[in-house]
């Protein structure tokens, strides 16, 4: 090219310039600052755009590297030369400048951030028009591999941050949807850049930074879960500073637009980012208070599992996740309007309200977590619920109910105590007439239910039936369970299972300390209302002779039970049934039965009771059992001597047809050996 075409730089000028020595180059950059000086000096701006034209287009276009220091090293001298007579010209200086940090030479990458550090010192605030621009440049040397780039980088990156910590014009709103972009880059030279940027802006009091921190946080949080110690620090210390300032001034925060968030967060599988996210949610929870009952569900789907923690490393998670739990029960207060469902992101109208299709959605998941705390937790929420919200949570019965008895197998106790609580809860809590277990619907419901799974498995039955059922007689009333039960029972085509649940609920009822007033309620069996629960309870108990006697026995109906024990006879005597006497005596000799001994010593039925404790005797093995009883009777007086009067007679009980009692056990005895002889082939291969 003749020296025309570079006018109004010279060909030894431009030589110079496109020099491979710094030095020569150097020597035209200082030609280049004084030509432009007497161009401003006369006014000649069409000779400053030359000059700049051929700078950052003519010789930029070269793919010479040296070329293009020379044209860094021109358009940085204009700069200085003209001073901020520069802010004219600054779009056509920084773009050729920008450019070449995409370039593959390292030397040519290192002379644009130092020319670009030259332009902006020169124009300053003025050069915030085209901070995108800057920063753009920036998020890119930040990320340069050479050290040499990075560190002139690094020299720039202060400049600006200087500057705009500086400038009143800074735009805040316009700059957080760039950071925000760029925070979510993977490359950590860039994640480093970011958090440094937010540090220096959150540092500067006039700049309204921490309202735009919905926009901030999800990426801040996700920083924090880098495998770099030293980003992972830059973002716990940042996050650290804005939670601060939202406990400072509660009133500014949207904590709305962030909770959501947060529980995103909370359920990360990096134990910092989850503390990190269950800490503000605890102060969210805190601070806003009902506002954040909308969100209850979320904020229960990222608590509950932390319950689960049993480690030392995520101590501070558990415990942070139980004070959560703590305060979003608090919230939830008696029933009224403004607890009713409502979304989970209303209006200004549906603050403070609590979505219970979700809450209950997700308490239904956490009762099938596999941590025994989880699922307590969630059970107690449903307990809390029904106490505040009866008629809300009668609507939500019907999934929650399901659920509830399906934990009845649970193998932790406590959820099985639990289980039960919120069941017994549902068959109370019915609209119009609570407490009145024959309406509810889910009451029979759900002891055909829980007789279903015990049936199912033999091992719940035995390891866990009577558990269940005193429980259910402490939680409610143990007469209505028991009628219930016996009124289910009658009808149970499984006479096998029949008999096993009536020995349980029988042994419950003789020796339980939970069904001390409905044992002395049969006693007192002059009564008719006790008369009537005895006929009820006899038909069931029927199923298990053993057990039917016991009942009798209780009752102090002795003749009654001379008239059983004369029918065992026609019983066949197994393994089983002698295992059930052998019992029967072991609670003779207990202090349940301690009324019946005394009786042994006067009043008009200590006859027959003698007789049915000798027919007892008699059906016996000489085992230890035997004489056990045989020494209780020795221990009697004759039946010809005069004994001690202890007490009144037994009265009659002219409600009760005993004759027809007698007939509904043969009945039903009847109907177990027909079935023993039909099953008995199934069980034993030698019928096969």
């Amino acid at each position: 090219m003749s020296e025309r075409d570079y006018a109004p730089l010279s060909i030894a000028c431009v030589r110079g310039l496109c020099d491979k020595l710094y030095d020569k180059r150097k020597f035209a950059g200082v030609e280049i600052e004084k030509m432009v000086k007497d161009f401003s000096d006369a006014n000649n701006t069409s000779q400053i755009k030359r000059l700049v034209r051929v700078l950052g287009q003519d010789l930029m276009a070269s793919t010479n590297p040296n070329v293009k220091n020379g044209a860094l090293m021109g358009l940085s001298s204009v700069a200085v030369g003209l001073g901020k007579g520069c802010i004219a010209y600054l779009p056509e200086l920084i773009q050729p400048i920008v450019a070449c940090f995409s370039e593959s030479e390292s030397r040519v990458r290192y002379q644009a951030a130092e020319a670009l550090f030259n332009v902006v010192k020169v124009a300053r605030g003025a050069a915030l028009p085209h901070f995108p621009l800057l920063f753009d440049a920036l998020a890119k040397l930040a990320a340069d591999p050479e050290p040499q780039v990075k560190q002139g980088a690094e020299l720039l990156d202060r400049l600006v941050k200087e500057i705009v910590t500086e400038s009143p014009d800074f735009s805040v709103s316009a700059f957080v949807p760039m950071l925000r972009e760029r925070m979510y880059s993977r490359h950590a030279a860039a994640r480093q850049f970011c958090v440094s940027w937010l540090s220096v802006l959150d540092s500067v009091p006039a700049l309204p930074l921490r309202q735009h921190l919905p926009q901030l946080l999800d990426p801040l949080l996700v920083m924090l879960g880098d495998v770099h110690a030293e980003i992972r620090r830059m973002c716990d210390i940042q996050l650290g500073e804005f939670l601060r300032s939202i406990k400072k001034e509660p009133a500014r925060v949207e904590f709305a637009a962030m909770i959501n968030i947060l529980i995103t967060h909370a359920q990360s599988p990096d134990e910092l980012v989850q503390l990190t996210a269950i800490t503000w949610i605890k102060e969210f929870v805190e601070l806003a208070g009902p506002a954040m009952l909308p969100y209850a569900s979320g904020v229960l789907a990222a608590a509950l599992p932390c319950l689960a923690y049993s480690d030392e490393p995520r101590r501070s998670i558990r415990e942070t996740a139980t004070i959560v739990n703590m305060q979003l029960t608090k919230l939830v207060e008696a029933e009224s309007p403004s607890s009713s469902p409502g979304p989970d992101e209303g209006d200004e109208e549906d603050r403070g309200r609590i979505n219970l299709d979700a809450v209950v959605g997700i308490l239904i998941q956490m009762v099938h977590h596999s941590s025994v705390h989880t699922k307590v937790a969630a059970l107690e929420w449903f307990l809390h619920l029904y106490n505040k919200m009866p008629n809300q949570m009668s609507a939500q019965s019907g999934q929650v109910f399901v659920s509830a008895v399906g934990s009845l197998t649970d193998a932790a106790d406590e959820v099985v105590r639990r289980s039960l609580a919120v069941t017994a809860e549902i068959c109370t809590c019915t609209p119009g007439s609570p407490g009145d277990l024959e309406s509810s619907p889910y009451y029979y419901k759900f002891l055909q239910a829980l007789l279903r799974l015990l049936a199912a498995d033999e091992n719940l039955l035995e390891d866990r039936g009577a558990f269940i059922i005193r429980q259910l007689c402490v939680l409610l009333n143990a007469e209505d369970i028991y009628k219930a039960l016996s009124k289910i029972l009658v009808d149970e085509p499984n006479l096998k299972f029949a008999a096993t649940v009536v020995d349980v609920l029988s042994i419950i009822l003789l020796t339980a300390a939970e069904l001390q007033d409905l044992r002395l309620q049969l006693r007192n069996f002059t009564a008719p209302a006790t008369q009537q629960l005895f006929a009820g309870l006899y038909r069931c108990w029927c199923h298990s002779p053993v057990s039917l006697l016991a009942l009798c026995l209780l009752t102090h109906n002795y003749a009654h039970c001379n008239a059983l024990i004369s029918t065992f006879g026609e019983l066949e005597i197994t393994v089983e049934f002698l295992t059930e006497l052998d019992k029967l005596v072991q609670l003779i000799e207990s202090p349940i039965f301690a009324y019946m001994r005394l009786e042994l010593l006067s009043g008009s039925q200590s006859a027959e009771l003698r007789g049915a404790l000798y027919g007892l005797l008699m059906l016996l093995p000489q085992s230890e059992a035997f004489h056990t009883l045989r020494r209780r009777l020795q221990c009697a007086p004759p039946p010809d001597r005069p004994a001690l009067t202890i007490g009144p007679a037994g009265a009659a009980a002219p409600g009760i047809d005993f004759g027809a009692l007698l007939r509904e056990f043969r009945r039903v005895q009847a109907a177990h050996r027909a079935y023993r002889l039909v099953e008995r082939p199934r069980r034993d291969p030698a019928y096969s």
